[in-house]
């Protein structure tokens, strides 16, 4: 396959402005963990050439939820200078009132993406956003570890903390000291949410709060699922997990210092990068699950984009969403970045199964997603994360057990429900 040949088909399947009375400036707010940023500047650049139209790109911090809190500023404000948000696939409820339906004029490929991500991001029945990317984590293994000591990838917690543990251990004595057995997203901020989501889930403690808006995290199963995770801190896991974010896993685990890692898609294709110490000599599978009867939990991710209804230059930026949602874009982007597409063919295209064949394979994981309850508890979502991430936080830390912190967090969440979500 031949990505020149490829970026040269990008623009087909999108319509294309051939009336606009001069090229326009496309502002596109996005964060970015790894090199997504260079990746994406690369493959809009056919649309450019296109359109004459040119997509400046506006970084922001990697943390989802500072992220967040700036959108919210800018919307409010009624912004103009921005024209596409790239969002977070739970933010679709809170924001949908700032942003332009794109039901109409993303009629035709809609139907392409998976309709699920297609109903999370329509609102009171307008389309928000484009879905861009989908995600789900994996469990990321050292292969070449586990076959040198006899092991095979674990399926449940309790395996995978004792099969680090011993890794972990025989490799220092080894002489590096530097192993650590598991790295995952410990920082109060929304990955944690995600980390925590899945521990709670797979061991049978529920979503926090269920699909009717009950209350549900309060329970033993929960609680014992984080503590259990308490307890890795500064045995399996180094005591800075607990400011780690996505980066910062994979910077220890890219270097070759860990046995296992909780971590996105992105991280796949970096991790088998020239300049990676692991370049070849890991794997992932799905996330465990806390034992027998119970079932693997990964936290349903990916991001979207909406064309701001503030925006001076909605039209051109109408387009760009459509070339982004295009199954040419989501092709290259999986290709390059190593980004599970939204659209369902993809997962059966012949040169991404060659070029990142662990796309195929995410499939298992990605059915094995759960939401975040961002559809019960609507524009209080952010609370209610923000809330949970904490009292998982302090029970890491040490502040608290997880019985008496999600008793307190039950009060807090009572509290902000009110009569209703």
């Amino acid at each position: 396959m031949k990505l020149k040949s490829m970026f040269a088909g990008l623009v087909a399947g999108t319509v294309l402005m051939g009336g606009m009375a001069s090229a326009a400036t496309i502002n596109f707010v996005s964060g970015a963990t790894g090199n997504d940023l260079a990746i994406f500047q690369e493959l809009v650049k056919p649309w450019e050439e296109k359109t004459g139209n040119k997509v400046n790109v506006v970084p922001m911090p990697s943390s989802t939820s500072d992220q967040f809190g700036q959108y919210r500023l800018w919307l409010a404000a009624g912004n103009a200078d921005i024209d596409l948000y790239q969002m977070d696939v739970i933010w679709a409820p809170q924001l949908a009132d700032q942003f332009v339906d794109l039901t109409e004029a993303a009629k035709d490929i809609a139907p392409l993406h998976f309709p699920s991500i297609i109903e999370s991001q329509t609102v009171n029945g307008k389309l928000v956003a484009m879905p861009l990317f989908t995600d789900a984590p994996a469990l990321y293994y050292r292969k070449d570890l586990l076959e040198k000591y006899g092991k095979q990838p674990p399926k449940t917690w309790a395996d995978m903390a004792a099969i680090a543990e011993e890794i972990q251990n025989k490799e220092r004595e080894a002489g590096n000291k530097d192993m650590q057995g598991f790295v995952f997203q410990g920082n109060a901020y929304e990955g944690l949410t995600c980390n925590a989501l899945e521990w709670v889930k797979s061991n049978g403690g529920g979503q926090i709060v269920e699909a009717d808006g009950s209350i549900s995290i309060n329970n033993e199963k929960a609680a014992a699922a984080i503590d259990a995770i308490k307890g890795w801190v500064g045995k399996i896991a180094p005591e800075g997990v607990l400011a780690y974010q996505e980066e910062e896993a994979r910077g220890v685990w890219q270097v070759g210092n860990a046995v296992f890692m909780r971590n996105w898609p992105y991280a796949y294709g970096l991790g088998n990068s020239d300049d990676s110490k692991v370049k070849g000599m890991f794997d992932v599978v799905p996330l465990p699950s806390g034992g027998e009867g119970m079932t693997s939990a990964a936290t349903l991710g990916g991001w979207n984009v909406g064309v701001s209804k503030y925006s001076a230059n909605q039209e051109a930026a109408i387009d760009l969403v459509k070339f982004l949602g295009s199954p040419e874009y989501q092709k290259v982007n999986a290709i390059k970045g190593s980004k599970l597409p939204t659209i369902i063919s993809l997962y059966d295209d012949a040169d991404i199964a060659a070029a990142q064949p662990i796309i195929p394979r995410w499939k298992d994981v990605f059915l094995a997603a759960v939401p975040r309850p961002s559809a019960p508890t609507k524009v209080k979502y952010n609370e209610v994360s923000s809330l949970f991430w904490s009292a998982v936080h302090d029970t890491l830390s040490g502040k608290g057990t997880g019985a008496e912190n999600l008793e307190i967090l039950e009060a807090k969440l009572t509290e902000l429900k009110g009569d209703a979500w």
